[in-house]
């Protein structure tokens, strides 16, 4: 592949990257990321990546812009209230970086689908707001041997991992949902706009370093931040031998949906 010269002007940063250079540029044009979720974390998370010149980003999303996702949702502008989360989005990324393609899946990601949905991806990428959207994610990430970014936020926190097939997933360090009502939603307790800017650009960055191969990504490890005290840990954790999913004797061996609380004041399974 040859860089046009508006190419070379627009990448010259990363071109000239040691460890991402023309040959790493070019990997990210090929590459292929799927983003679950088009609100507060999907939409920093698709900004960054077309910006970085990743080549095709897959958006699932099924619902429509409110006006109470402006206090995040950084794709969508308050004339985009109304419209498909998915299409304000793409309008967003094609006006950033005419080299980048979407593809639009205005549909939940769900047990029926999932697999499909994640077909042909190098990365998937979790930005929604329920636990029952996360540990769905994450069985079918396991069970296709995908890799995948987990992020989740709450308040002035958030925390983020990376799953990679051999190391430890959700459910080793989870295990199960919560019983409901046990974690409080966002509706409740409420988030701060720009912990959602700070998580998803995190999450971007894992997918770019995965996708060039480069540095020590988030596997076997959680960072957690609280940004009230401005504070940020990371907690190794590992794989859990008798993980129901990603273990040698799995109990789960097909997806289905669960039953959660969510983060939303009007909708299910939607994005943070």
């Amino acid at each position: 592949m040859t860089f046009s010269d508006a190419q070379v002007e627009r990448y010259s940063r990363h071109i000239i990257l040691s460890d991402v250079g023309g040959d790493g540029q070019q990997k990210l044009l090929s590459s292929r990321v799927l983003i679950i979720g088009a609100g507060g974390l999907g939409s920093p998370i698709a900004l960054y990546l077309a910006a970085a010149g990743v080549g095709h980003l897959g958006i699932v999303d099924a619902d429509r812009v409110d006006l109470s996702n402006l206090q995040r949702q950084i794709a969508h502008y308050t004339a985009d209230v109304g419209r498909l989360k998915t299409e304000s989005a793409q309008e967003k990324i094609n006006a950033m970086n005419p080299d980048v393609s979407v593809t639009l899946y205005h549909e939940r990601f769900e047990a029926h689908n999932a697999f499909a949905l994640m077909q042909g991806y190098d990365f998937v990428i979790d930005g929604t707001d329920s636990f029952e959207s996360k540990f769905l994610i994450n069985d079918a990430c396991v069970m296709a041997k995908q890799a995948f970014s987990h992020g989740g936020i709450l308040r002035f926190d958030g925390q983020t991992f990376t799953y990679a097939p051999g190391h430890a997933c959700y459910r080793c360090i989870f295990d199960d949902l919560p019983p409901k009502n046990a974690v409080p939603t966002c509706s409740q307790a409420g988030v701060l706009g720009s912990i959602a800017g700070m998580l998803g650009t995190i999450q971007a960055t894992e997918a770019i370093k995965y996708l060039l191969g480069v540095g020590t990504g988030l596997t076997d490890r959680i960072l957690s931040f609280n940004a009230k005290q401005m504070q940020f840990r990371t907690i190794s954790v590992s794989r859990n031998s008798a993980c129901k999913v990603c273990s040698q004797s799995p109990t789960i061996t097909k997806l289905v949906n669960y039953e959660a609380p969510v983060c939303d004041l009007k909708s299910r399974g939607g994005a943070a």
